[in-house]
């Protein structure tokens, strides 16, 4: 159920009972990225027209048992409706039962624009992209946090202090002592923030999970780490300096300044914060994806996952260091 030929034929199948008998189904391919599940694009000719689809699969169809905090993929989808209408989001068109011809999955459809940073960040063609971004990210944002969560699917809930408690766990598990990691670690239980109302938190709210065009954000991506909790939480994570590829002093994505950011998430009816309020959260953020980078490591050199990406990810715990060491020095 995992080869290019059966699930175009599965998909074909579901094209002529979906659209109608003249409905084919044509330039399927597996794209890049995606690490936790398959990510294919796909065209389904019906009535004379062309409707370009993205499939969100999990890998050979057949889900297993689960090592991370991915939600599943019916779970994912169910975002996507919730947000529709007020988020720029993909469309869901199907969702496809674990037990169906094309596997676990849903389609959904394909927006035109631009993922990788590198461009987004550089290239002429963003230019007004870039000038926009930050208030068209805060407004989404916005629009996120205030959705409803009685119409939400079940969804885990994680606090800040959870994800320090569950990531500490996971760092002293290597036995691998780190200083900064320590001292981050002991600031951020010595300034916990007053919670405040949870909300519908994205969970990897960044560059690399927007889709951009030239007119600026187009959709918001990738919803399998949401879960309810602070909203500090996706504000901060869009911060982390990881996340502004080589462009430091634009804090917000390589591209904006966080009052700017925080000024459109109020107008568009987000609380109103602070950019005091936002540090306990980039360093919690720093702090977890220096620790998710050991992990990394820790998966090439046990041999469970020997790709060279898994590695030069491994290698970018010191950067996360750094990082942490000029945060905590402002805090000083």
């Amino acid at each position: 159920m995992g080869s290019h030929d059966e699930i175009l034929k599965s998909l074909q199948a579901w094209a002529g009972q979906f659209y109608g008998g003249d409905a084919t189904v044509s330039q399927l391919v597996r794209l890049s990225g995606g690490a936790s599940q398959e990510t294919w694009s796909v065209d389904v000719t019906h009535d004379g027209a062309a409707e370009e689809l993205i499939l969100r699969r999990v890998p050979g169809g057949v889900a297993t048992a689960r090592n991370s905090e991915a939600l599943g993929l019916a779970t994912e989808a169910r975002l996507l409706e919730c947000a529709a209408g007020s988020v720029p989001a993909p469309r869901v068109v199907q969702v496809f039962d674990p037990g169906s011809e094309v596997g676990e999955a849903f389609l959904m459809n394909r927006i035109p624009g631009q993922t990788i940073a590198r461009k987004i960040l550089r290239d002429d063609e963003f230019r007004t992209a870039r000038s926009r971004l930050t208030a068209q990210c805060g407004q989404a944002l916005a629009a996120i946090h205030a959705i409803p969560l009685d119409t939400l699917p079940d969804l885990p809930n994680s606090g800040g202090l959870d994800q320090l408690e569950k990531y500490e766990t996971i760092y002293r598990s290597f036995d691998l002592p780190r200083p900064v990691f320590e001292l981050a670690m002991a600031w951020l239980k010595s300034n916990t923030p007053a919670p405040v109302p949870k909300v519908l938190v994205h969970g990897d709210y960044r560059i690399g999970n927007l889709i951009v065009d030239a007119d600026g954000l187009a959709a918001v991506l990738d919803w399998e780490l949401a879960h309810l909790g602070d909203p500090r939480e996706d504000i901060a994570w869009l911060c982390v300096n990881s996340w502004r590829f080589g462009y430091a002093r634009n804090r917000v994505g390589g591209f904006g300044q966080l009052p700017d950011l925080l000024a459109a998430y109020h107008s568009a009816g987000g609380q109103e914060f602070t950019t005091r309020e936002i540090d306990w959260w980039e360093i919690l953020g720093s702090l977890k994806w220096g620790i998710m980078c050991m992990i990394m490591y820790e998966s090439f050199r046990s041999g469970a996952d020997p790709s060279v990406e898994r590695a030069a990810i491994g290698r970018r715990v010191s950067e996360t260091e750094i990082d942490l060491l000029n945060l905590l020095e402002q805090k000083a």
